[in-house]
């Protein structure tokens, strides 16, 4: 059984098909590109997946669970966590609290208890702050735990979004562009960052990235799409060498 199962989806938005009958079964531990030119579907797919859109036609199963109808907190809580091609942190929030506030779907203290500060309240905002604590070592960013993100460099920036979303010991990690915006050295930061959370959590990642140094050295397979279906799938090697992606995607170049 697939840990993500997507058969046949298709997403229309009025008279524009942005998805067609697209498919992947992703397994417990794989490490998953996804490709294609801009425009080719590729977010869209990550927001259906992860609840921000039902789909036309298809079924989205996790962990052998349908997700039609669930919102995104619901698909959050389920173990599906991701980050976005634009940075999404609070700036006026230290790091340690942009790490906190991820756990709010996991809360079961309720409003009473965060208004007389229960006994419950006390003890799972402690265990939240030990959490995220812990996260933000993992990743070597304790040592901003009380900076404000708007004060980071970029490439920090989105070493804090990749550790929220660790935070929450999700089965499925959907990285969306990580490498967008970053400078030649953080880029190679990032590939090792990735490589080695998915070497040490027990984790499936699936990503979307322009960058071919970071998909063709990280990915142990790749899905192309074109016009929101897919065109090719394989190993890096075989995406390499694929007429049709050279075609849509990587132009006339070899990586």
């Amino acid at each position: 059984m697939a840990l993500l199962d997507v058969k046949d989806v298709t997403q229309q938005f009025g008279g524009l098909r942005a998805v067609s009958s697209f498919s992947v079964a992703l397994e417990e531990r794989e490490l998953v590109g996804l490709i294609g030119p801009n425009g080719a579907g590729k977010t869209t797919i990550f927001n259906l997946v992860s609840g921000f859109y039902q789909p036309t036609m298809g079924t989205i199963r996790f962990k052998d669970q349908p997700t039609a109808g669930l919102k995104p907190n619901h698909v959050t809580t389920l173990g599906v966590s991701r980050t976005f091609q634009n940075i999404r942190l609070w700036n006026d929030m230290t790091v340690l609290d942009n790490i906190r506030v991820a756990h709010h779907s996991q809360l079961s203290y309720g409003f009473f208890g965060c208004s007389f500060r229960s006994a419950r309240y006390r003890d799972q905002e402690k265990d939240i702050t030990a959490n995220a604590m812990k996260t933000l070592e993992a990743l070597d960013l304790d040592q901003y735990a009380d900076e404000f993100p708007k004060n980071l460099p970029y490439g920090t920036r989105r070493k804090v979004e990749i550790a929220r979303a660790l935070s929450i010991h999700p089965r499925l990690l959907m990285l969306d562009e990580p490498a967008a915006g970053l400078n030649t050295a953080d880029l190679t930061g990032l590939i090792d960052l990735i490589g080695w959370i998915h070497k040490e959590f027990p984790i499936t990642i699936w990503m979307i990235e322009h960058q071919m140094q970071v998909v063709m050295s990280l990915c142990q397979r790749i899905q192309v799409i074109d016009f929101g279906a897919t065109i090719a799938e394989g190993t890096p090697t075989e995406i390499q060498n694929n007429p049709a992606v050279i075609k849509a995607y990587l132009g006339d170049d070899t990586i």
